[in-house]
């Protein structure tokens, strides 16, 4: 993607517009995102020539104020100019209430929501026969006549009014009497205002021609607030249309995304622009998707914004959501040099820099954040994750208490002090902060599955079980979490859809490490690494079941894994699921990953084992050749090396007995010093 300088001029005065208007109705996040866009375009080369200058000048036009082309509503903006400039102001000095009765008083607002509040009772109680003829309750000629922009100003100061109440008479985070059952009291005032107001300019086709999108912005966030989702994504799609620069109505869409086939389905009902093309990249990776497809996409945008902020933090959490820790440290990193006083999505690169365990940098970019403004969420966060890697966990839950008290909807405050409540034990607090980070955000799969951990701590296995599976869903690509459910149903005697469950855990990691790093490549299974432990709890699992064959396979798998790479017939024993979303792509391609397992993992506890029982299953087969080499393998590996030495001498006297043994039979002969195996020594018979 690439635009030319007509159209990089057209996009500058679209977002330029934006921030105007935006800042005007006081949705500053939504301000500083077309701002922070805008000034990630590059500026074109200086010319000194007259007749370009002139031109230049007249493509970068100051948009000081953006006039609008409504004729009706720019005269009642300029007639209401001087008590919009003290609404704002008022709205500025966060006096919401204030605010909102410069243009709509109690009394105002009382006038016109009780009748309507009386008229859906009566309807309700009668027996539905209202014809589309009926004339509209009287309460709609007592509707103030305002423009959209006070109207918008004063019922969002409102709105605002009733979370700041909510805070205010929600408990202490985490205290005895913190239910999270507040509600904003405000909702119905503000969604009955503007149910009213949209029936009274509704046309006989039912639609308001002179809508600019901002109050269906609201009503979508309003009705959100109330659960009533699939009304608000029809307002709120309906808002981008007519206003698609309100970057905060499209993250009120995403929202209400919790599937990809939901982002897929709403897609055609949106505008087909610049901002759209962002919003589904946004989306996606909230969905934790991060294909090809996705990268190239991104990658376009970023040649047209080099240095924005918020696609270089989108092009970090694609690294991250692909597992490669290395490459989304360095894109954070860039974006910190680039932007320094920049604290948005910074707990995301805490988390990143918590799970390689790079205290130093972790320990630096919690002092950045303190010097910076040690009063937002998102440096609490950073400073709890420091000291969680420092294991002071009291001091963590501190800071992510501090977190939630400036923003209750800081979701990875909410699910960080889960994991911290895990550490010290409290599984009841645990469990309360992973249901409260659910709340905040039904996609996050992360205290989907602290919930199944906390309660398999519990023994509440089916519970477990259950949350597993959701934080599976989630994220259907990622082994721990198909491992955690394999494990689960192996503990509820389920073998077989445990097997099942395991055996998508190791296509899972294959998905991860034979293809690129968005997963081309990731059909095929040969000469992947594999997790010793997944195969050796598959093959225990096959053997309690009785079938040995299927245990051996596995076994022999596990064993292989110390040499690294797995044959095509036992690779094609797993791939029970066809729908990788790499399966059609060319198998002989590296991608880039990480060495594609040709590098095998030596020897392990797991391999041990499935040495051991590779050596008895040989035993109870009368195969004392590979029983005697397995158990002189075990030897040399110094993990079970008591046990390997009972199985030398019981193998010896069983071929002894039955004759086998001859002058060319080999013996080893094994010194040992501190308990390990340190030389060999041939002999013959």
């Amino acid at each position: 993607m690439s635009l030319n300088d007509r159209e990089k001029s057209q996009l500058r005065s679209a977002l330029q517009e934006a921030v105007v208007k935006c800042s005007e109705r006081c949705l500053y996040q939504a301000a500083k995102w077309a701002a922070e866009l805008l000034n990630a375009i590059p500026e074109p080369e200086p010319s000194f020539d007259d007749s370009q200058l002139s031109d230049a000048s007249s493509g970068y036009a100051p948009t000081i104020l953006a006039p609008n082309v409504d004729l009706d509503e720019a005269a009642m903006e300029a007639k209401e100019i001087n008590k919009y400039l003290l609404a704002k102001s008022l709205f500025d000095c966060r006096e919401y209430d204030r605010c909102a009765s410069i243009f709509l008083p109690d009394s105002t607002l009382a006038s016109i929501v009780a009748p309507r509040e009386a008229n859906s009772t009566s309807k309700s109680k009668g027996k539905g026969k209202a014809t589309a003829g009926t004339p509209r309750p009287s309460n709609v000629q007592a509707m103030p006549k305002l423009s959209q922009r006070s109207l918008f100003l004063s019922l969002y100061a409102k709105f605002l009014s009733g979370e700041k109440r909510k805070d205010e008479d929600a408990e202490m985070v985490m205290g005895p009497q913190d239910l999270g059952t507040c509600v904003n009291k405000q909702l119905l005032t503000v969604s009955r205002f503007l149910e009213a107001w949209f029936e009274n300019r509704k046309t006989e086709e039912g639609e308001d021609l002179s809508s600019q999108g901002w109050l269906e912005y609201l009503y979508g966030m309003v009705l959100a607030r109330e659960k009533n989702e699939e009304l608000a994504l029809y307002w709120l799609v309906r808002s981008v249309h007519l206003f698609p620069m309100n970057w905060g109505c499209w993250l009120e869409i995403t929202s209400l995304i919790s599937r990809v086939e939901d982002l897929n389905r709403i897609m055609p009902r949106l505008p087909q622009n610049i901002v759209s093309f962002m919003f589904h990249i946004h989306t996606s990776l909230e969905l934790y998707q991060h294909d090809a497809n996705l990268a190239n996409s991104l990658d376009q945008l970023l040649n047209i914004f080099p240095t924005s902020s918020f696609l270089l933090t989108c092009d970090a959490l694609l690294s991250y959501h692909a597992k490669d820790l290395v490459a989304a440290e360095q894109n954070f990193s860039r974006l910190l040099s680039l932007h320094p006083h920049r604290l948005d999505s910074l707990d995301h690169y805490s988390n990143i820099l918590y799970v390689m365990n790079s205290r130093p940098k972790l320990a630096f970019l919690a002092h950045l954040c303190s010097n910076v403004d040690k009063f937002r969420p998102e440096s609490c966060v950073v400073i709890g994750n420091y000291y969680s890697l420092l294991s002071l966990h009291e001091k963590a839950v501190q800071y992510f208490r501090r977190a939630l008290t400036l923003d209750r909807s800081c979701l990875s405050a909410w699910t960080l002090m889960g994991h911290e409540y895990v550490e010290l034990k409290n599984t009841h607090a645990a469990i309360e902060s992973y249901r409260r980070a659910v709340d905040v955000n039904r996609r996050d799969y992360r205290a989907w599955y602290g919930l199944g951990q906390t309660y398999e701590v519990l023994e509440m296995h089916a519970y477990a079980l259950w949350y597993y599976k959701k934080a599976a869903g989630l994220r259907p690509w990622d082994g721990k979490m198909w491992m955690a459910v394999g494990s689960c149903l192996q503990r509820m005697n389920r073998n077989q859809d445990g097997i099942k469950a395991l055996k998508r855990a190791l296509l899972a990691d294959s998905y991860y490490e034979t293809g690129s790093s968005f997963g081309s490549g990731a059909g095929s299974m040969r000469g992947a690494h594999m997790d010793p432990e997944i195969l050796l709890q598959i093959a225990g699992m096959y053997d309690s079941m009785g079938e040995e064959e299927d245990a051996k396979e596995y076994m022999e798998m596990c064993v292989a894994q110390e040499v690294g790479g797995v044959g095509e017939s036992q690779s094609e024993s797993i791939a029970i699921h066809n729908d990788s979303p790499g399966g059609g792509s060319d198998d002989d391609g590296d991608g880039g990953g990480r060495g594609g397992g040709s590098e095998g993992t030596g020897v392990t506890a797991a391999t041990s084992k499935a040495r051991m029982w590779l050596a008895r299953y040989a035993m109870r087969t009368e195969d004392y050749t590979t029983a005697n080499r397995l158990a002189n393998e075990l030897c040399q590996d110094g993990v079970e090396v008591e046990e390997a030495k009972a199985l030398i001498r019981e193998v010896r006297s069983r071929m002894e007995s039955s004759g086998i043994e001859g002058s060319s039979t080999q013996r080893f002969t094994i010194l040992y010093r501190h308990g390990e195996a340190t030389k060999l020594q041939l002999w013959c018979e």
